[in-house]
């Protein structure tokens, strides 16, 4: 019996322990595997271009999932393409951190639906709070809680924002202090809400200010362009768009299915944005937006954002997303167009955070003014957020 219980202890410490070095080894292995580039740092560009960039007052981008992995980004890492050092050397001030809770597995840009996760094992992996392991609010919430975090820790050089008030006073002190950033919180799917009318208050409460109703399935707001239904907004979606607009949260209809973005704007009241998108005009794909919903998008008020990946250019060069860039200031004129790149998507980028001076010189090569450039690289952004986010 002695024996038997030894054998049972030897067996669960080494299981421990395998477990132990699995949370410590793997989790970075698959932030190395999805997370890549097409062009590696150290970039170069003209210097005409170079001293566009290093004039640009606010440099912003509207997506990005670097929350999704396990990396501290207070330390400049080698994997990946987002981190607050990173941000700090590319002058960028302000980065959206999108959060992800959920993914089928075998996830694919036609047909998905919600009936698998590949999250659940790498969560558990990363050693996230155990509450958060298999619930969808807790995921997103211990990824609001780990920004809050690397705020606190960063020694003033990060800050999360959370209202215009607290964005013109960072603004403020950017123009004193040149090395601090700033991010802000947004939700990547709906299906974060676990249903629930009153987790809106919840995850408002943790930070977030800006939401998607679906990814890349269906959900109980309505249909994902790549999921199954592809219907419009449920009774529910109303409900959450409409209490989202009522305390000042942006609406993002980033891969929403045509019918649920004409169902947003015909009862959104205020400006909504697409995070991370590409344009059927250059690039056709279900992915991607029509003339018409930019259109819409740019009567809003709202803003177009530009992805940086080849499933929604066409092509794994900076040189198309700068031609989509193009495209959209030539539809629906150049206020209502910013960069989204959605870094650290589990997909290749054309380049980390420090490549996007490489923007600016092909949107030169392109003959974008500099006023329009300027407002592209985060002009537009700022405006934005300083008239959309709750006041306090």
């Amino acid at each position: 019996m002695k024996r038997t219980k030894k054998i049972v202890f030897s067996l669960m410490g080494v299981l421990l322990l395998l477990f132990f070095v699995a949370t410590i080894i793997i989790p970075e292995k698959l932030d190395r595997k999805f997370n890549t580039v097409t062009l590696k740092a150290p970039y170069t560009v003209s210097k005409k271009a170079q001293e566009l960039y290093n004039t640009l007052d606010f440099i912003a981008d509207m997506h990005c999932d670097a929350l999704l992995w396990k990396r501290d980004l207070l330390k400049k890492n080698e994997q990946g393409s987002v981190d607050i050092p990173r941000m700090i050397d590319a002058n960028v001030a302000l980065q959206a951190f999108t959060i992800v809770t959920k993914a089928p597995k075998k996830m694919n840009f036609d047909n998905n639906t919600g009936d698998t996760d590949q999250i659940t094992i790498p969560y558990i992996l990363q050693r996230r709070p155990i509450k958060s392991w298999f619930n969808l609010t807790g995921r997103a919430i211990a990824q609001c809680n780990a920004l809050h975090n690397f705020e606190k820790k960063s020694d003033g050089k990060f800050r999360v924002i959370t209202s215009s008030s607290e964005l013109q006073k960072y603004l403020s002190d950017k123009k004193v202090k040149k090395e601090i950033t700033a991010g802000f919180l947004g939700i990547e799917g709906m299906h974060a809400l676990s249903g629930k009318l009153e987790n809106v208050d919840k995850l408002y409460d943790a930070g977030v200010r800006m939401m998607a109703p679906v990814h890349f399935f269906d959900n109980k707001l309505g249909g994902s362009a790549h999921g199954v239904s592809k219907e419009g907004l449920t009774d529910f979606g109303k409900q959450v768009i409409k209490k989202m607009q009522e305390k000042n949260m942006i609406v993002d209809v980033a891969h929403s299915s045509p019918q649920l973005l004409n169902d947003i704007f015909e009862i959104s009241t205020k400006p909504v944005v697409s995070s991370h998108t590409g344009v059927q005009g250059t690039c056709e794909t279900v992915r991607n937006l029509s003339d018409e919903h930019l259109k819409k998008i740019a009567a809003s008020g709202g803003l177009i954002s530009i992805a940086m990946f080849e499933p929604a250019t066409c092509n794994s060069t900076v040189a198309s997303s700068a031609k989509a860039i193009k495209y959209c200031i030539d539809l629906v004129g150049a206020d209502y167009v910013a960069l989204g790149s959605d870094f650290d998507g589990a997909i290749e980028i054309h380049t980390d955070i420090t490549g996007l001076p490489l923007y600016v010189e092909e949107m030169l090569k392109l003959g974008i003014s500099e006023v329009d450039i300027r407002k592209v690289m985060g002009g537009n952004v700022k405006n934005f957020m300083l008239k959309n986010l709750p006041k306090q």
